[in-house]
């Protein structure tokens, strides 16, 4: 989901757009047999399209045409694709067109002026395009509009052509409301079409939609997940099952970005969705399982996935993700470019996962399959991660004696009636303090780090209520403390509706504008929840990499996305904050070495 409204109006007149369609270069000789991310895609004598938000896929339906339609969130292409005054031009939905789903071409703009109903100053965002009963239909989010009360609302533009121009329908398809009325998907079972929308205020549903796809019908309203967890839908059907992709945490942090893809399942519909670790989706504990998370390499962010088959069977995914070495529009630090980047998806026990959890894809890659009857080039991999190795005794403790063990340090320590030992685990009651960015003023128990690789886990029970809000950022759990600016961080949080395991990352200092904080979520926790943490040694000039894992008593392990940080004098620590009146309780504090980690971090 974009979240920069559009500040200007696109200039693209209907000629224009048509000589573009009609100047795009043929793309058929000499087919690629690989492909690299991110994706090529040519502006016809004038660059690249440098971002692709939220993109939407199609196979064209049109006799006579067969090639594919990419459609993105409004943005400018590129660095240079400004207006005469110097401000960036806006582009009303970019369409992109390719025979091979490797190279890409822009073809000119799905409108060429807002519909009347929406504000003119606001963007289009995040399509969905659908051949419905011989037509296209394009569904976008309108962030602001014209409508009494003004607001978000969903609307469709409708075309004979995917390289389009489109026709709004003259008014929402879903009207504003008080919720982010965001990320429409459009999906047909049998003869009953629904949409599905929705984002972090007022969470995702969906509604049936008029025969005609044009408007949606509100009785019909069903909720489908939890506020303040996914955006971004997407449901494809497979073997008896719906799988239900949604995105989560900010999309926009430039080089923090965290943002990650979750997917879950159900054999109807309209749900109840489940996780592989049959946590559901509107669960306060709210589940979903990691589908593509950041791996280390430059790619971060990777989020708002359209998924879709090849020729061969093989199933692929389309996404925007942020280079941490380019994150930025050139002289607009703040707005995030969003790249359009390609990779398989594999399934295992019918569940997905992105290059069988290898995820965003660095280097040349074997290419999707676009002409009946060729055999697909892709193997399935599997990734393979550091695996726990032999205790470091003297940096692991069970919490079973009557004082701390000299080893432990505070910083801030806390009134001593706060925390103690109680025979079986450390209690730490939850303080009115917290660590992030500027709000310094947290107690955090410390340990040294080993130097080498090494896994260190903590099972924790913090007593807030499963269900229910807000309780607003009450946290307990694991930290690897470089510093109160630098550290990552993963916890058990409350946020707002839900609970949910934050993987974050703080660093200081950084360029002017940039961000310090990001974050990103793992596996839902549990009345216990063991965190674990992966930290792999950079060789060769490479950087340090930690990735996160989560299990709830009673579940299975979740594997989560990877950061990178530079920890001087690095150490172990504990946290309890974000609000008075809870108790966490450490089970156990327990270091390994770690085997394998050249191997994971090659995989990144």
């Amino acid at each position: 989901m974009a979240r920069t409204p559009a500040r200007t109006r696109t200039l693209l007149a209907l000629a224009a757009f048509f000589l573009v369609v009609i100047a795009a270069p043929s793309q058929a000789a000499a087919k690629p047999t690989t492909y690299e991310n991110p994706l090529r895609i040519q502006v016809p004598g004038d660059g690249l399209v440098e971002s692709c938000a939220d993109p939407s896929v199609i196979h064209s339906r049109t006799p006579g045409d067969d090639s594919w339609y990419a459609y993105c969130t409004t943005d400018p292409l590129n660095d240079d694709d400004r207006n005469a005054d110097g401000s960036f031009r806006f582009r009303l939905i970019p369409i992109l067109r390719s025979i091979d789903l490797v190279r890409w071409t822009y073809v000119g703009d799905a409108f060429a002026s807002r519909p009347a109903w929406v504000r003119d100053d606001a963007g289009l965002w995040a399509p969905d395009i659908a051949y419905v009963d011989g037509k296209y239909h394009l569904y976008y989010t309108a962030p602001d509009t014209d409508l009494p009360g003004g607001g978000s609302a969903i609307g469709v533009g409708v075309s004979s052509s995917p390289s389009g121009p489109f026709t709004d329908s003259g008014g929402p398809v879903v009207e504003p409301s008080a919720r982010w009325t965001f990320d429409p998907d459009f999906v047909e079972v049998g003869d009953v079409k629904y949409l599905f929308y929705g984002s972090y205020f007022g969470g995702i549903s969906a509604r049936q939609l008029t025969t005609d796809g044009l408007r949606s019908i509100p009785a019909t309203q069903t909720q489908i997940a939890i506020p303040n967890r996914y955006e971004g839908a997407h449901v494809v059907k497979r073997d008896g099952f719906f799988y239900l992709f949604g995105s989560a945490t900010d999309c926009c942090r430039g080089p923090l970005t965290g943002y990650s893809v979750f997917v879950g399942r159900s054999q109807h519909v309209l749900g109840p969705y489940a996780d592989k670790d049959g946590q559901s989706l509107l669960q306060g504990r709210v589940g979903g399982t990691p589908v593509l998370s950041m791996n280390g390499n430059r790619w971060v962010g990777p989020g708002h996935n359209t998924v879709f088959t090849d020729e061969a069977g093989q199933w692929w995914t389309l996404y925007h993700a942020v280079d941490r070495t380019d994150p930025y529009f050139d002289g607009a630090v703040g707005f995030t470019k969003r790249p359009l980047l390609l990779d398989p998806i594999t399934w295992v026990d019918g569940w997905p996962d992105v290059r069988g959890g290898l995820w965003a894809s660095n280097t040349p890659q074997p290419g999707p399959v676009t002409e009946p009857g060729e055999k697909s080039g892709h193997e399935p991999p599997l990734a393979r991660d550091a695996r726990v190795g032999q205790p470091v005794p003297e940096l692991s403790d069970e919490f079973d004696s009557a004082t701390l063990a000299p080893r432990w340090t505070w910083v801030r320590e806390p009134a001593p009636a706060t925390y103690g030992l109680t025979g079986s685990a450390f209690r730490f009651d939850t303080q009115a303090a917290d660590l992030f960015v500027d709000s310094n003023s947290a107690s955090v128990l410390l340990e040294r780090a080993p130097k080498h690789d090494y896994v260190v886990e903590t099972r924790i029970r913090l007593n807030l209520p499963p269900e229910g809000c807000c309780f607003n950022y009450v946290q307990a759990g694991l930290v690897l403390y470089g510093g109160d600016d630098n550290f990552l961080k993963l916890a058990h949080v409350s946020i707002w509706e839900t609970r949910q395991t934050e993987w974050a990352k703080e660093l200081a200092p950084v360029p002017a504008g940039y961000p310090r904080y990001g974050n990103t979520v793992v596996g839902a926790p549990g009345e216990w929840t063991t965190l674990r943490v992966v930290g792999c040694r950079g060789t060769g000039g490479r950087e340090d990499t930690y990735r996160a894992h989560t299990r709830r008593d009673g579940g299975i392990w979740v594997r989560g996305g990877v950061w990178t940080h530079s920890l001087a004098d690095e150490r172990i620590g504990l946290v309890s904050m974000g609000g008075s009146g809870f108790i966490a309780e450490f089970d156990y504090v327990r270091v390994y070495r770690a085997h394998g980690c050249s191997q994971a971090i090659k995989n990144g």
